[in-house]
Parts: structure tokens; C-alpha cells; sequence
């Protein structure tokens, strides 16, 4: 990518496009040395969020917990009391103690509902604002971003990976604290039953824990690895699927299904070999916890056959059962933690991606009211894809309020970059783009864009009714408003045909309307955003020689007042701007009238005559 000039790296400006592409390199080397969960990390500031959920889940789960140890203690009451010499004297107390069996079996069912209830609820809402936190910062991010990363790529991970993370938050930590505070409180009444005995469980602890963060570092590495392939995936099915006419037409459907299959295939044998180190790890650690607890079950009988103190026996063989539970479901709820975390990683990586274009610390205001100017002065600019090809030369250009500038010139010649600058999707290498003479670099980009209304060759529409796609470029207009677009765009006729008019839903990027009836939509969407400065591309591109002929007459209407640049390469759609710019290799090579520029028998010359023949 091309290196940021002096001013896009003075100090207050954004970096250039090429800061993007290291930020996402060092993310990945990042998440190739990770060695450890601290990517979940990110999820503390959600928990902290709903601090209240939290606190009761935790209280419930203490109760919960305390509930399940209190049920040692009462079977090795009960067990005393029948091992006793006048258990078969005393039938009310055995009764007793078995009520207070079930008051506590009662205390700890309502005291888990209510623990699953509230730790589900607190998952449910961190992993709903975690979407709408990565989500709008996708939305921040410039064009540059995405010569990098596809569209597939970045919805997977804000589905997928955050769906691995909701079972994280909403289920396992749940699960993982839960059996944290059980191995601590049986350890701990094992120590007050038998000191030496729980110190032989205690040294199979580290045997336990040896295979957890050996297999579990690996579970972790191939958890992103499968993610990657299957964002991979995803990938390459939205790109087939948005072009599926295009698929359908050159007969590709069994060579697109074979490319998706293949990256389905990779991630599928990237997770077996996940779930069998998961399966390996779960393995050990069953068959040591399990074992030891068998030995040590072995060894306390020994001594209750010496001593008669079965109770003791049995609450000691109850918390071990307890504690070796919790330590394999610590084993179990460990991959799914080591899966959050490459799942988080990946959502990291989003979410430290920083557009090279964004507003300053202390963005200038632009001038109020707006008077419409655009300046353009001593311009470089290279995509940062093809640095070593600009695609802007020293261009300059200038344009007063009100006026209308088209520009013109054989396909590659910058005309649509003039326009993606202005809107400060990039900024230049070299020189400055001014609006009502500010720098744009200086200023908030949303209140540049604010001030424009674009008009694409390929304007995309979205889902919804007609009214809500003209809404769209202005969210306040009103009916009238709207209404008023309509008629401007020549819309009224086709819109009014419509089974429901305006609240007709026009379905995913509107293909329920033809290419003609789009494009006067997207014209409309335009107009009602009254913007003073009206950018329009190859705006009436896609209509027939009528439409064309009213959709211009009203664009000239839509003009009055404004500063219009169009962009055009059938010329009779500019003869009456007030001034042709023509551009070529990126640079300004001629300007003028429509006759001026004919009879200087140059590139707009040579343009005419193909078009209009000796006519010209």
C-alpha cells in the first residue's frame, strides 16, 4: 500500500489506508502468539454494563452452591443417625432428617432456576450489545478496509463468532463458576472431614490441570482456524450468491457449489481435529480425576471399617464424587472457553481496525449557511491497492457556488475518484480538498457528506417500500417532501402502478423494480436529501432515450441553486453545464464550453465526433 504523505501523517489527521492493513497483519500475528484467554478480556466492560444481573446471578450461585454442600452434610448426618445404636427406636427422626434432605433440595432448585435465569439474561444482553457495538463500528470504517477483507468474511464474525461467544457468556461461564465454587467448597469440607486424605486429592490437581492448558492451547489455535475457514466460506458464498444471475448464466453452479464445498471441507477437517484434541483432553482428564477419587474412595473405607464412622464416610465419598464432577466439567467448559477466546480474537481484530479516514480531534466547522463550493488543488491520489498507478495526477479543479461542472473522459481517467474524494472515502497522497473553503482532512466527514447528495451509476437500494428507500437520504423528510422527490425524479407513474404505492415492498435491493425504475428511485432518495451540492455519475445511465429526456429535465430543475458535478459519458447529457472539464491519465487536459472545446479539435473533439458524428 502507498505510503501517507507529510500532511495525512501530520499530527490530529488520520493515517492513511496503509496503517488499516498493518493493524490487521499485527492482528493476526497477535492471535498466532496468543497463548492464553485474554482476548475475553473485551467482555468485561458488557458485564460491567449490567452490573445488577451480574451480582444477582453470582449471589444465586453462591445459595445454589452452598445448597448442593449442605447436602453432604445432611447425608452424613442421616447416615450417623442410622448407624446408630437407636436408629430403629427413633422412626421420626430418620423422618427429620429427611425432610430437611428435601428443604434443601428445594432451596437448591429455585436458587439454580434463578441463578440459569439471571446469568442466561446477562449473556442474552452482552452478546446483543457486543453486536451493536461491532456493528457500528463496521459502519465507521472506510472503503480501504475492505480491499482486505470481504463482506462474508466480516458478517461471519458477526454471527458465528459471536454466537460461539453467547454460549460462552449465556451457558459455559455459568456452568464454569459454578463448578469453580463447588471443587473450592468440597475441597474445603474434605479438608475439615479428613486433612490427609484431601491432601492426596490435592496432589492430583496438577495432573488434572497439565492436560487442560496442554490440549487447551490447541483447541484454542484450531477453534480460529476453523473460524477462518469458515468465514472463508461464507465469503465466497455471498460473493457468488449476490452475482447468481451472473453464476447461472455462464453455467457455474456445479464450479461455485465445488468452491464452497471445498472451504466447507477444510473447515470441517480443521474442526475434527479440534474436537479430537478436545476429546483427548476430556479423556485424561475423566480417567485421572475419576481414578484418584476411586483410590482414595478405597483407602477412606479402609478406615471406616477400622473406626465405624461410616457418616464420615460417606460425606467424604459424596464431596469427592462432588469435586471430581466439577473438575471434569472445568475440563469440559475449558475448550469452550478456549473456543470463545480464537472467536474473540477474531472479533478483536474488527473492532481494532481503524479507518484511515475519520474526523479529527478538533474538526473545523464548515460554514453556515453552506454556499456550495468545491475546490480541488494540486491533487496525487493512488488507490491503496495499486499504489505505484494514481489515479489523480496534480489534478486541480474549482468550482464556484451554483455552477454546474461536468466532467468527462475515456473510462479510467479519475472522473469517479474526484467524486469518492470529495466524499472523503480517501484521502489524497498530496494537495488538498476543500469544501466551502475547508479542508475536508480538517473537518468531521459526516458533516462533508452531509452537504452532498450522491446519485452512483449503480445506485444500491434496499429492502423495504419505495417511501422508506427515498427516506433514506433524509430521515425527517415528510410526505411532501418525499412527494415532491417523486415528481422531480419523474417516479410517479411507475411508484403510483405499485399494489400498495409508496409502501410496496420492493424486496433486497430492489429487483422487484426494473434498472430504469431503480435508478429514478435512487435519484429521488438523492433530491430529498436538498443537499447544496449534488454529485451525480452516470445518473441517468441505466433509462431509455424518454425517461432519460423528463429525468433530465427535472435534474436540471433539481439544479437550480446548487453546485452540480456530473459525471457523463454520453456527452448530450452535458451540453448545457456551464463548463465541460476534461480529464484523462488523471489529469485536467482541456475545459470549456461545449463549442470551445469542439473547436480546439482535442480528446473532447475526438469524443464528439464518435458520438455525434460530423454533427459534432
Amino acid at each position: 500500500m502507498s505510503e501517507p504523505s507529510a500532511e495525512s501523517a501530520a499530527p490530529g489527521r488520520p493515517s492513511s489506508g496503509q496503517s488499516l492493513a498493518q493493524n490487521l497483519a499485527e492482528a493476526a500475528a497477535r492471535r498466532d502468539r496468543s497463548r492464553n484467554v485474554g482476548a475475553l478480556r473485551r467482555l468485561a466492560p458488557f458485564v460491567r454494563n449490567h452490573w445488577g444481573d451480574a451480582s444477582l446471578a453470582g449471589v444465586f450461585l453462591l445459595v445454589s452452591s452452598s445448597a448442593t454442600l449442605g447436602i453432604s452434610g445432611a447425608v452424613r448426618l442421616l447416615v450417623d443417625h442410622l448407624t446408630g445404636p437407636k436408629a430403629a427406636a427413633d422412626p421420626v427422626g430418620v423422618d427429620r432428617w429427611f425432610l430437611i434432605l428435601g428443604a434443601v433440595s428445594v432451596v437448591l432448585a429455585l436458587a439454580s432456576a434463578c441463578r440459569y435465569f439471571f446469568i442466561t439474561k446477562l449473556g442474552e444482553r452482552v452478546v446483543a450489545d457486543l453486536r451493536k457495538v461491532v456493528y457500528r463500528h463496521i459502519l465507521t470504517l472506510d472503503p480501504a478496509f475492505f480491499l482486505h477483507t470481504r463482506t462474508g468474511e466480516v458478517l461471519s464474525r458477526l454471527t458465528t463468532d459471536i454466537q460461539i461467544v453467547e454460549t460462552l457468556v449465556g451457558t459455559s461461564i455459568s456452568v464454569a463458576l459454578r463448578n469453580l465454587v463447588m471443587l473450592v467448597g468440597a475441597l474445603a469440607l474434605m479438608f475439615v472431614v479428613s486433612a490427609k486424605l484431601t491432601g492426596l486429592v490435592l496432589l492430583l490437581i496438577p495432573l488434572v490441570i497439565a492436560p487442560l492448558f496442554l490440549f487447551g492451547r490447541r483447541v484454542r489455535r484450531l477453534t480460529a482456524s476453523t473460524q477462518d475457514q469458515f468465514a472463508e466460506a461464507v465469503g465466497y458464498a455471498g460473493e457468488t450468491l449476490d452475482a447468481l444471475e451472473t453464476v447461472q448464466a455462464f453455467g457455474r453452479e456445479g464450479a461455485a457449489a465445488e468452491g464452497f464445498g471445498a472451504a466447507v471441507e477444510s473447515a470441517f477437517r480443521i474442526s475434527l481435529r479440534r474436537m479430537t484434541a478436545r476429546a483427548v483432553m476430556t479423556a485424561l482428564v475423566i480417567t485421572l480425576v475419576f481414578g484418584g477419587i476411586v483410590l482414595i474412595f478405597w483407602l477412606d473405607v479402609h478406615r471406616a471399617m477400622a473406626d465405624g464412622q461410616w457418616g464420615e464416610l460417606f460425606q467424604f465419598a459424596f464431596l469427592s464424587v462432588m469435586a471430581a464432577s466439577s473438575v471434569g466439567q472445568l475440563g469440559e467448559t475449558w475448550g469452550d472457553v478456549q473456543k470463545a477466546a480464537g472467536a474473540m480474537e477474531r472479533i478483536g481484530e474488527l473492532m481494532d481496525a481503524r479507518p484511515g479516514v475519520r474526523a479529527p480531534a478538533e474538526p473545523t466547522p464548515l460554514p453556515v449557511p453552506p454556499r456550495g463550493a468545491v475546490a480541488i488543488e494540486g491533487v496525487t491520489f493512488a488507490y491503496p491497492a495499486r499504489p505505484d498507478l494514481p489515479a489523480l495526477k496534480d489534478f486541480s479543479l474549482a468550482v464556484k457556488p451554483g455552477e454546474r461542472v461536468a466532467l468527462v473522459g475515456p473510462s479510467g481517467a479519475g472522473k469517479s475518484t474526484v467524486f469518492r474524494l470529495l466524499l472523503r472515502f480517501y484521502d489524497p497522497q498530496a494537495g488538498r480538498v476543500l469544501v466551502d473553503g475547508v479542508d475536508v482532512r480538517d473537518a468531521d466527514p459526516a458533516e462533508v457528506r452531509a452537504r452532498m447528495a450522491l446519485v452512483a451509476q449503480d445506485s444500491p437500494l434496499f429492502s423495504g417500500s419505495a417511501a422508506d428507500n427515498i427516506r433514506f437520504g433524509r430521515a425527517s423528510a415528510d410526505d411532501e417532501a418525499i412527494e415532491a422527490a417523486i415528481r422531480a425524479a419523474q417516479a410517479e407513474t411507475f411508484l403510483k402502478a405499485l399494489p400498495q404505492g409508496l409502501d410496496t415492498p420492493v424486496g433486497e435491493r430492489a429487483r422487484s423494480l426494473s434498472g430504469g425504475q431503480r435508478q429514478r428511485l435512487a435519484i429521488a432518495r438523492a433530491l430529498v436529501r436538498q443537499a447544496p451540492i449534488l454529485l451525480l455519475d452516470e445518473a441517468t445511465s441505466a433509462l431509455d432515450a424518454e425517461n432519460e429526456r423528463l429525468v433530465q429535465r427535472a435534474l436540471d430543475e433539481a439544479m437550480q441553486g446548487r453546485t452540480t458535478l456530473v459525471i457523463a459519458h454520453r456527452l448530450a447529457t452535458v451540453l448545457k453545464a456551464d463548463r465541460i472539464v476534461v480529464m484523462d491519465e488523471g489529469r485536467v487536459v482541456e475545459q470549456g464550453s461545449h463549442h470551445e472545446l469542439v473547436a480546439k479539435n482535442g480528446l473532447y473533439a475526438r469524443l464528439a465526433a464518435l458520438q455525434f458524428g460530423q454533427a459534432a
